[in-house]
């Protein structure tokens, strides 16, 4: 009546073959990129941290400084509540934007080379992944120097991560191949992108946006990710709501993302 469920070890270790193969060119690859990018510079390791720094120096100038927030955007320290945000936009700006050159800059290699090509996107999330990683002790810095208190919700912080890097790398997957077929699309990411850093809660919280606003204000899966990471120092910045919704369109976007280069992927070799 039931027929003998057979198992294949063979075809076990050949998966399990596949899934080390691929991690150990991701991490060649990514080690690969910091190398270069870090190895010519003197200041090494401190560029990682200076942009996301300064932009952070001149919106708490020009927030606090010049227009008074007296409290009504944000949360106390500022200056914590203000990195904590923008600290995890570095990382998906970083590789959004470079997820529009992944193929056409790498195109010898992508043609020539038989590893997956999703590792040519995937790399890019990692390397600036390890570069947020990185910041973060800035950001510890300041907690502790402007004495903002830990709440039991930095637990979630691997969530936020785990979350974020779904959403990172399903839009990387969409962008990459698309770009390689209409490459005005590289700046009409990078417009995208500098409306999307005013339109999500970076400089402000998700709660200081109108009540009516919010429930829409939700569908910016970017906007659950970081009230995750500021409910380490903010618990009252951490809304169940958005954070739902974040995983659930991060979850969609990795699978459309996937779908599209798939389908795209042998189109992209024969254009590069």
């Amino acid at each position: 009546m039931f027929e003998p469920v057979s198992f294949d070890p063979g075809a076990h270790r050949t998966q399990r073959s596949y899934l080390t193969r691929y991690r150990n060119a991701l991490w060649l690859l990514t080690k690969r990129d910091l190398r270069v990018r870090y190895s010519t510079s003197a200041l090494g390791y401190v560029w990682s941290i200076l942009d996301p720094l300064v932009m952070a120096f001149i919106y708490y100038f020009v927030f606090v400084v010049v227009f008074g927030r007296g409290g009504s955007v944000g949360e106390d320290p500022y200056i914590v509540f203000l990195l904590a945000g923008l600290l995890p936009w570095m990382w998906f700006n970083g590789a959004v934007s470079d997820s529009t050159r992944a193929f056409i800059r790498e195109a010898k290699l992508v043609r020539s080379t038989s590893i997956p090509r999703t590792i040519w996107v995937n790399r890019l999330v990692l390397s600036k992944g390890i570069e947020y990683v990185a910041a973060l002790p800035v950001l510890a810095a300041f907690a502790i120097f402007t004495g903002a208190s830990v709440s039991w919700d930095v637990l979630l912080f691997p969530l936020a991560i785990l979350i974020q890097a779904t959403l990172t790398v399903g839009i990387c997957l969409i962008v990459a191949p698309l770009v390689v077929f209409f490459r005005d699309l590289e700046r009409a990411v990078k417009l995208v992108l500098r409306f999307l850093f005013y339109a999500s809660p970076i400089v402000y919280g998700f709660s200081d946006l109108p009540a009516e606003l919010q429930p829409f204000a939700a569908f910016n899966p970017l906007g659950g990710i970081f009230s995750l990471y500021r409910s380490a120092f903010f618990p009252q910045q951490l809304d169940w709501y958005p954070v739902i919704v974040s995983a659930i369109m991060s979850i969609l976007f990795l699978l459309v993302g996937l779908w599209v280069f798939k389908r795209s992927e042998r189109t992209v070799l024969k254009e590069l």
